[in-house]
């Protein structure tokens, strides 16, 4: 047999035979990536989905949320500090990560730094010799968790915070955190800078100018030489950027792009923007969720009885995570040291709740009709959506920015949830979507949407239905959805 161009010529004796066979083999490219993509430090943040903030400095201890920096050392001693009960409740409860407040604006340091006295190491605390940044760092090793540390870029208690002196001085520090406690995933630095402080005595109100002055981009370079692969967190990146808000809320639209230029810790007026981030933009630079359990960010007696329900959890959950953003959930150890009663209640009524609502999809493996899939090779085909791999994905053809799939769920079932996924390492594409569903009557749309990015959870009033149909009505290129589910 002979072939070429699809053409094949059989000889059988005196037989001769011709006719067209469809080539068989043929690659059929995948898309080319639209944008800016996440770098795969990007990626495995984002698949993180949800971590946890442990906020705990003196302020524990003086009632306060923002501590002046005169404080005393003496005042940290929380007598049953337990790194490896907050480790095994967040692990127990599905979160990632754990990020913890090595040092605030009050200028506490929860290590023996060399580089000040105001430490753990003149506290009451295991007399001298405690190292809470050694200890959660322990405990997340020991439950596998990441670990992330917070360095308060503003510093209440520096003497020389203001001058040139003081960049020296953090840097040291950083120094420090990210060469003797082991692998640190996240960054996480505020727009918190300058105001009413101590400063070693002066008592007096300090500005800086946020866009120069901490020389953000020397800093980093810095930590990345000792490692690599750190995640940064600040109001405009470079690695995450914060979503405008402290309330658990990314944009119904929420682009994982922005173009940071013009944005610095701190600056005034770009909450929307983060929130909802640029179509356009020139960076990949994701939103990250920061909201607390309680209403303030460190532990507050009088807070014991407005501990989030797990349903407002699984709200947040729903606009963060459910909107293509990482939750970052806070949980501030008590004056014992430990998570109190009533937040680890809530937690893991939290879990059983999303385990519940969110755990049996019902759509996996199902049958799936496409409009359209690219090239027709099976490598693209709508199938892809529901066999529940992150590396397969339904893609149309290059001149096909529109389309449909359409889900068979072989029976009538009760519908509450809609989960849809994009394949972000090609870039976010989606900006307008519907889901329609079959009631053995007709299609009857019953959500719709903007953006999908990583991850888009669409809460519907319960429906029965035997199918589910997604349109994406606008996309900046062909689309490139890699799961969808139905719960």
């Amino acid at each position: 047999m002979n072939i070429r161009n699809g053409f094949s010529k059989i000889v059988m004796g005196s037989l001769v035979i011709i006719g067209y066979l469809p080539v068989s083999g043929q690659k059929v490219e995948p898309p080319a990536p639209v944008g800016p993509v996440p770098s795969p430090a990007q990626l495995a943040w984002q698949q993180m989905e949800t971590n946890a903030f442990v906020h705990f400095t003196v302020n524990t201890f003086t009632d306060r949320e923002w501590g002046m920096g005169s404080e005393s050392e003496q005042l940290f001693n929380p007598q049953g500090a337990d790194a490896m009960q907050w480790a095994r409740v967040l692990k127990e409860t599905g979160f990632k990560q754990m990020i913890l407040t090595c040092k605030h604006h009050d200028g506490f340091c929860l290590w023996p730094t060399k580089y000040t006295e105001h430490s753990i190491k003149n506290s009451p605390y295991k007399n001298g010799k405690g190292d809470l940044v050694k200890e959660a760092s322990d405990a997340c090793k020991k439950y596998g968790l990441k670990f992330g540390v917070y360095l308060s870029p503003w510093d209440r208690n520096r003497a020389d915070y203001g001058t040139p002196e003081y960049i020296t001085y953090y840097r040291n520090q950083l120094k420090e955190l990210f060469t003797n406690y082991g692998p640190v995933t996240e960054m996480w630095f505020d727009g918190a800078n300058g105001g009413d402080g101590y400063y070693g005595g002066a008592n007096e109100k300090r500005k800086i100018d946020g866009r120069t002055y901490y020389d953000w981009p020397t800093t980093l370079d810095m930590v990345r030489q000792m490692q690599p692969n750190v995640i940064f967190f600040s109001d405009a990146g470079p690695g995450v950027r914060w979503v405008g808000n402290e309330r658990g809320m990314a944009g119904e639209t929420n682009w994982n792009t922005i173009s940071p230029d013009t944005l610095y810790a701190g600056k005034a007026g770009i909450e929307e923007l983060l929130n909802q981030g640029s179509e356009d933009g020139t960076k990949w630079i994701p939103a990250e969720v920061d909201v607390s359990i309680r209403p303030g960010w460190f532990y507050h007696k009088k807070e014991d009885s407005l501990v989030k329900t797990p349903q407002q959890l699984f709200d947040i959950y729903l606009t963060s995570v459910g909107r293509g953003s990482v939750l970052l959930l806070n949980v501030p150890p008590d004056r014992r040291g430990l998570f109190h009663e009533n937040d680890i209640k809530s937690l893991y009524g939290f879990r059983a709740l999303l385990n519940r609502e969110l755990g049996k999809n019902k759509a996996q493996g199902a049958s799936v009709t496409a409009s359209n899939y690219r090239g027709k090779a099976a490598s693209y085909a709508g199938g892809n959506v529901t066999d529940n791999s992150n590396e397969t994905y339904w893609a149309t053809d290059d001149n096909v920015p529109t389309g449909s799939v359409e889900i068979n769920l072989g029976k009538m079932q009760t519908i509450k949830y809609v989960m849809l996924q994009e394949y972000i390492k090609l870039g976010q594409r989606v900006k307008t979507f519907t889901v329609e569903v079959w009631n053995n009557e007709g299609w009857q749309q019953v959500a719709a949407g903007t953006t999908i990015g990583y991850k888009r959870i669409l809460k519907l009033a319960p429906v029965k239905a035997g199918k589910v149909r997604i349109n994406i009505t606008a996309s900046k290129a062909c689309p490139v959805i890699s799961n969808i589910a139905v719960y």
